[in-house]
């Protein structure tokens, strides 16, 4: 008798070996697929609602570039403490206008707020409400005013700089960004 292993010991140790490697390798397969398929799932909001307080670059899609600290995110805009040639401001920029952010991190964050489902008309309401001055930037144009009306998908905004102007209907889709004026 030989002490050592046998041929057929190897021969099963070499299988078990094999079949634990097949297993590992399907749980890393598995793994990997849950991770992919999790990550299908977030969206752009949860996204951004990670990197709320974050400083942000936003590139609009006129390809103007807006830097500032991100503050609140909804369902279809977000709020952003911007820098800019004038100075700080805020702007409420549609997420429709965003063509990409830089300085999001990986991070997402899921709706906590009853107001993260606040749409653009509320938001641009409250806007109304305090007869706050704007700017409403467009791909066309930029004009300062004062929201007079906001509706389904639209607003009317009185041109400061022109007094008795008619209001111009500015289509929530034309919007790139209301900022304080």
């Amino acid at each position: 008798m030989t002490s050592g292993p046998t041929r057929w010991e190897l021969l099963f140790a070499d299988l078990e070996a094999r079949l634990a490697a097949e297993e590992a390798a399907e749980r890393e397969g598995a793994v990997a697929e849950l991770t992919r398929a999790e990550q299908a799932s977030v969206a752009t909001t949860d996204r951004l609602r990670g990197a709320v307080g974050a400083t942000l670059r936003l590139e609009l899609l006129d390809g103007e570039l807006l830097d500032g600290r991100l503050r609140r995110v909804a369902a279809t805009w977000l709020l952003l403490d911007g820098h800019g040639v004038r100075g700080p401001g805020q702007h409420l920029v549609p997420l429709s206008a965003v063509a990409g952010v830089l300085g999001a991190g990986r991070h997402a964050a899921p709706s906590t707020a009853r107001t993260d489902g606040l749409g653009l008309g509320t938001a641009l309401r409250g806007l109304q409400r305090d007869r706050v001055r704007v700017l409403v930037r467009t791909r066309a144009s930029s004009v300062t005013g004062r929201i007079a009306r906001v509706g389904a998908d639209h607003l009317d905004l009185d041109d400061v700089e022109r007094r008795g102007a008619p209001p111009r209907l500015v289509p929530f889709s034309a919007l790139l960004r209301v900022s304080e004026a």
